[in-house]
């Protein structure tokens, strides 16, 4: 499967540490549910983005992709200053953008 666009960039903002471009692959309710912690909206995302994600320096490499249900389901992998190792992530997409992830 190829990697859909929003996906590939929500990786890309992450690597690059760019914020802005980072909350800009979500719509502006999306919910991010990060090992039972959920945080909705751009707001609440970019909470989480500055202690768990580009705040920690994080660096994704996705390991495979497939589709779920509606969603794409990634394999990635994570090194950084916080998480290190593989993880399981959800996406669900809404046109150009992710309307939910489910990290786990």
């Amino acid at each position: 499967m190829t990697t859909p666009d929003p996906i590939r960039r929500f990786v890309e903002a992450t690597n690059a540490g760019d914020s802005e471009a980072f909350l800009e692959t979500f719509t502006a309710d999306a919910l991010l549910t990060d090992w039972g912690r959920s945080f909705r909206g751009r707001e609440q995302i970019a909470r989480w983005n500055r202690t768990d994600n580009i705040g920690v320096q994080s660096h994704l490499d996705i390991v495979r992709i497939a589709p779920s249900d509606g969603a794409c389901h990634v394999r990635i992998k994570v090194a950084g200053n916080g998480f290190n190792g593989e993880g399981d992530m959800t996406f669900t997409l809404d046109g150009d953008r992710i309307a939910s992830l489910i990290i786990s």
